[in-house]
C-alpha cells in the first residue's frame, strides 16, 4: 500500500494505546519484552515510528486490530484516586473491577473518562475507545457535568448567582453553569452544580474562593446519563444508545 511521504507517524507504543489494547505504559512493558512485531520483525523500541495504514503490527503473533469497544460507568467511591497505578501505594478506582467479567470474559483493558479526585464521589466513565474519551472531557463541546455537592454554609440567592458568575483563580475563570439550592439544614446545604467545562478540582476551587468549604461532592450526570441507582463500588456496562447520545451534540 502506497503511502505520503507527509503521512503522521507515530511511536509504536502510542499506535498500540490508540487503538484501545493497552495503556501507553504497558505497550513499553510489551515492546521491550519481545512480545510486538512489526510487518514480522520484532521490534523493541517503543518509539519506533508507525505510519497508519503501512505496517502491519502483531501482538503475541496475533494481529493488533482494534479492540472490541466497551464503554463502562462505575459508582466510584470516595478513597480511591483516578489511575491504573500511584506511586504513593494509594488504592485506585480499578479495586472497583478487580476480577470483573462481561460475558464470562475477564474485561479488556480501559482507560478512566476523566477524573474524580481522591475525595470525590460518583459516576466515572472507562472505556478502550480514546477518539469517543476525548469527545466527552473536551472542555468545549463534551456534555455537561452534574454534582451534588453537601457545603458547610447555607448560600443565599446572591451568592448562588455569584457562583453562576464566576472568578479568576490563579489564572483561569471558574465558573458554573449553574447552582442551584437542593435542601438546607441548619449549617449545611446541599447544591446542584452544573459544570459546561472541566478544570482539575474545579467546584472544590470555586466554592473555596467564595468560602464555602465542601463536604461531599457526588457526580450525578454526564449529559443525559444519570448516575441512578448504582450502587457505590457497582459498574455497568453502557447501552449503545447511551454511548452514541453522550457524544451527539458535539
Amino acid at each position: 500500500m502506497s503511502t505520503s511521504s507527509s503521512s503522521p507517524r507515530h511511536g509504536l507504543a502510542r499506535v498500540l494505546s490508540k487503538q484501545g489494547l493497552c495503556s501507553r505504559s504497558e505497550a513499553a512493558k510489551w515492546i521491550a519484552a519481545g512480545r510486538v512485531s512489526v510487518d514480522g520483525r520484532i521490534v523493541r523500541d517503543p518509539e519506533f515510528p508507525i505510519v497508519q495504514g503501512r505496517h502491519r503490527i502483531e501482538v503475541d503473533g496475533n494481529a493488533a486490530d482494534t479492540a472490541p469497544r466497551l464503554y463502562l460507568m462505575l459508582n466510584k467511591p470516595r478513597g480511591l484516586v483516578t489511575t491504573a497505578q500511584d506511586e504513593r501505594g494509594r488504592d485506585t478506582v480499578y479495586r472497583c473491577l478487580d476480577g470483573a467479567r462481561l460475558g464470562g470474559a475477564p474485561l479488556p483493558w480501559l482507560a478512566p473518562v476523566g477524573r474524580l479526585d481522591k475525595a470525590s464521589e460518583g459516576l466515572l466513565l472507562f472505556c478502550n475507545d480514546p477518539q469517543w474519551a476525548a469527545r466527552i472531557t473536551d472542555p468545549d463541546r463534551g456534555p455537561d457535568k452534574t454534582y451534588h455537592v453537601q457545603i458547610d454554609a447555607i448560600p443565599d440567592a446572591a451568592r448562588l448567582a455569584a457562583l453562576g458568575e464566576g472568578v479568576i483563580e490563579q489564572g483561569e475563570r471558574l465558573r458554573a453553569k449553574s447552582a442551584t439550592l437542593l435542601r438546607a439544614g441548619e449549617k449545611n446545604a446541599w447544591l446542584q452544580i452544573v459544570l459546561d467545562e472541566g478544570r482539575n478540582r474545579q467546584i472544590r476551587r470555586l466554592l473555596a474562593a467564595f468560602d464555602i468549604g465542601v463536604l461531599r461532592l457526588v457526580r450525578v450526570g454526564i449529559g443525559g446519563l444519570a448516575l441512578g441507582e448504582l450502587g457505590k463500588g457497582q459498574w455497568r456496562e453502557l447501552s449503545a444508545t447511551e454511548v452514541t447520545a453522550l457524544v451527539a451534540g458535539d
